[in-house]
């Protein structure tokens, strides 16, 4: 099959006319600038890409050599080596890992792209797949992460909130600056737990992501979240979605009121849009909201496996506890399907035995309305 002019093929990424003085490393350079090309027209994410052209290059110099001299064997050692380290990659980022080398392989592979036969002219070489079924991990469990994310217990999440007031309080006797900055830490934190929300979507919400809801006019203009920065699907954009706020959680209501009509103000933040601004009048980034959570955390004396995203999933955990259908549940995380938001469920051993109790009482009342009838 002849190569055409698709997104990534070596006739639009190596001029004909110029001899390069290192033929293989400029061969390689074409083809890493290819396959960016072929992921830029999918319309993947730039962090994405970067970091599987990263990991090409740390794989070629790894094994020394070029793609078209790769074989199994040099995959096998490579993830060997990787999972002998002191801190082994996670089962997860090995298995996502042979999965973009195995594309960047599909990719220099398909005649269409031509890269094969310039390969073969140039080196008298093809490069070959060497990601195979017998060499790469399987997915066969639903729940890849690490078994140390879990949801905070109740009394976890509310020794954490309580350390969180407790550094407004000591920075208030202190008499220092960061009185604001523990002030606004608190109130974030509690607000990831209410509604839920990963770092880039609480990092991303503006004061105008605050929202009315019409059935819930008690909370004014805190009735609901619009999370314009949800998780998108690769090569989508973000998705959207709006977080009810639940009678359960509705003291946060009072607390983002205090933080927006009084404390947010006093960051001389003017017509900056975001809703969690810094000392600099700047949005809140996503290290410093991971930096909140250790500082909190550790203040509060919880594991230090516990991360801001164990709030995601006590958020979910918590409202299956309060008796909410999956289907609002899984409406209110954003998740696609059910069986993702079963994955972030840790369900307390004291709701299950109180289904069990309400399970086993429905059973004595059947038996005793059966022995009823059959006595009459």
């Amino acid at each position: 099959m002849g190569a055409v002019d698709v997104p990534g093929a070596m006739r639009l990424v190596v001029l004909g006319n110029v001899r390069a003085l290192d033929p293989a490393a400029a061969m390689f350079q074409a083809m890493l600038k290819g396959w960016e090309q072929q992921q830029q027209s999918r319309l993947l994410a730039k962090k994405t890409i970067s970091d599987r052209l990263s990991l090409v290059r740390r794989f070629a110099d790894y094994t020394g050599t070029y793609p078209w001299e790769w074989n199994a064997e040099d995959m096998e050692a490579y993830f060997s080596t990787q999972m002998s380290r002191e801190l082994p990659l996670a089962h997860s980022t090995v298995r996502g890992q042979q999965n973009d080398l195995q594309l960047f392989c599909t990719l220099i592979t398909d005649g269409r792209y031509g890269w094969a036969a310039a390969c073969q002219e140039e080196f008298g070489q093809v490069p070959a797949q060497i990601c195979h079924d017998w060499n790469t991990a399987d997915h066969v469990a639903e729940f890849e992460g690490n078994p140390g994310r879990r949801a905070l217990t109740y009394d976890e999440l509310q020794a954490l909130f309580d350390a969180a007031d407790d550094r407004v309080e000591q920075a208030r006797k202190r008499r220092r600056k960061g009185v604001l900055a523990a002030w606004r830490d608190a109130v974030l934190l509690k607000s990831v737990y209410t509604y839920g929300t990963r770092r880039r979507e609480t990092s991303m919400l503006d004061l105008h992501d605050l929202r009315h809801n019409p059935r819930a006019k008690d909370y004014g203009r805190f009735g609901a979240l619009e999370v314009r920065f949800g998780k998108a699907p690769r090569g989508s954009p973000s998705k959207r979605r709006t977080v009810l706020t639940v009678p359960e959680m509705d003291w946060i209501v009072p607390l983002l009121e205090e933080w927006v009509d009084e404390v947010r103000g006093r960051f001389g933040a003017g017509k900056h849009p975001a809703l969690w601004v810094t000392e600099r009048c700047g949005r809140l980034g996503l290290r410093r909201l991971d930096e909140v959570f250790a500082l909190v955390r550790q203040h509060a004396g919880l594991p230090e496996e516990l991360e801001l995203h164990s709030l995601r999933h006590s958020y979910i955990t918590h409202l299956i506890e309060f008796g909410y259908p999956e289907r609002f549940v899984q409406d209110q995380v954003g998740h696609r399907y059910a069986s993702t938001t079963a994955l972030y469920t840790w369900v307390s051993d004291e709701y299950r035995n109180r289904l069990l109790e309400d399970s086993l009482a429905r059973r004595v009342e059947r038996m005793a309305a059966r022995e009823e009838v059959g006595q009459r």
